[in-house]
């Protein structure tokens, strides 16, 4: 009799234990990409006409946008919700990024956007992940200073992309 119950509950442990530990396999995994090295918090600057935000004073491209930190690596992107851990593969190439420009940190380094003097306001990373949505929603940085280029027109046009961009990066994996 002793055999029979001890037989019945070595069974039912072989098909119940593994099931959870499976489980517990596939929660978090995270990609580990090269570290970029801080020697603190990063700031970050909004370029210009967009509400992207953008890591200046490291080598890698490393934005925020929509709640999310963004960064390419190898061909391929990354996003979290720290900018120092936890990148997961994004599929595809983020829309925002379509409205940065691929010389931005040249314009950066020569505080020039579009052949205007650009006087950029770096922002610490808290104010930007604590207020991004209402910047976003109230358009803080073109009513407050043209995003610190002098001279600069407003464009229609890049308003009506922001407002297609919508929320399509925010709930994609």
């Amino acid at each position: 009799m002793k055999k029979l119950f001890f037989g019945t509950l070595f069974l039912a442990l072989v098909f119940v234990l593994p099931a959870p530990t499976m489980a517990r396999v596939s929660v978090n995994v995270g990609i580990s990409l090269p570290p970029i090295v801080f020697p603190g918090p990063p700031q970050l600057v909004v370029i210009p006409e967009t509400n992207v935000y953008a890591v200046p004073d490291v080598d890698a491209d490393i934005f925020f946008y929509g709640g999310w930190w963004w960064r390419p690596w190898e061909g391929q992107w990354y996003r979290s919700r720290s900018y120092n851990s936890g990148w997961g593969h994004y599929r595809g190439t983020p829309s925002f990024h379509r409205s940065v420009p691929s010389d931005w940190r040249n314009n950066y380094m020569e505080n020039r956007w579009k052949g205007n003097q650009w006087n950029q306001q770096k922002v610490p990373h808290q104010q930007v992940q604590k207020n991004w949505r209402g910047w976003e929603k109230n358009k803080h940085w073109e009513k407050q200073n043209s995003w610190g280029v002098q001279g600069l027109k407003k464009s229609g046009k890049q308003s009506q992309q922001q407002k297609q961009q919508g929320n399509h990066e925010r709930g994609r994996n």
